[in-house]
């Protein structure tokens, strides 16, 4: 039986990959979200290669500041290792995630999807996926409205620490269900959405008339639009850690 070591170069010699950097990035991909630093057995232990290979591996990256060993000994990631996330991230186009998850809440709902991000008092719609109903309510991309009516808005606001009770009761729900708030005539659901470190990226909602999305429907719906919204999250995220809100941790992607 292939020991860990062995697994490592045998997927390295089958990819065409230099066995070098792959045993290097498993070094930096051993820490798990919320650990701050490891012992280098743990690190050898995790990355399946020998003590003396690990610790060749991490004074090497330290060089780049792609890992930084403490006083005590342990080792944890570096700087740069936080500069590549932040490229990345700034490249990261989110509509390409975003699009395709309000397609899915369109058929699962039959009702318009959007994903509306905080822009100082207000809230935008960034993304939009039409429903196949003739009638139904409409937003424009782009468009500005107002962040304390409608159903986006409350769960951007009470996400961002909005104080009060009502704020509470969406912050223990996860979501929250509006009629004729901010237009007599339409109604939503609406959840969060988080990205990097858990941090709150905006909000995905299905909206509609009233006279078609009553609140027995809405709270339907609030299910297909927690799990889209909480899948979302966790493909911007990543795995649950200390700051994954708990409305998102009880639910398991």
């Amino acid at each position: 039986m292939r020991n860990a070591k062995d697994k490592v170069q045998a997927e390295a010699d089958s990819e065409g990959g230099v066995v070098a950097v792959t045993r290097a990035l498993s070094l930096m991909e051993a820490f798990g979200v919320g650990e701050a630093s490891l012992s280098l057995a743990e690190l050898s232990r995790r990355a399946g290669v020998h003590k003396t290979t690990a610790l060749r591996l991490a004074r090497t990256l330290a060089l780049s500041q792609y890992m930084v060993q403490t006083e005590d000994g342990q080792w944890r990631l570096g700087p740069a290792a936080g500069w590549l996330g932040a490229r990345y991230q700034a490249g990261f186009d989110v509509n390409n995630v975003v699009e395709p998850a309000l397609h899915q809440l369109v058929k699962e709902t039959g009702e318009s999807a959007s994903f509306y991000v905080r822009e100082g008092d207000i809230r935008s719609c960034v993304a939009r996926v039409e429903g196949p109903q003739s009638v139904r309510h409409n937003v424009r991309i782009g468009e500005r409205l107002p962040l304390d009516r409608g159903a986006p808005g409350r769960v951007i606001l009470a996400f961002s620490g909005a104080a009060g009770a009502p704020y509470e009761t969406i912050r223990e729900r996860g979501f929250h269900i509006s009629l004729g708030e901010r237009e007599p005539e339409v109604a939503s659901v609406a959840a969060p959405v988080f990205g990097l470190n858990w941090r709150l990226l905006g909000s995905m909602c299905i909206s509609g008339p009233s006279s078609r999305l009553t609140r027995t429907k809405l709270e339907k719906h609030a299910k297909a639009v927690i799990r889209a919204a909480n899948q979302l999250s966790y493909a911007l995220a990543g795995s649950r850690s200390p700051a994954t809100p708990a409305a998102v941790s009880r639910w398991h992607p």
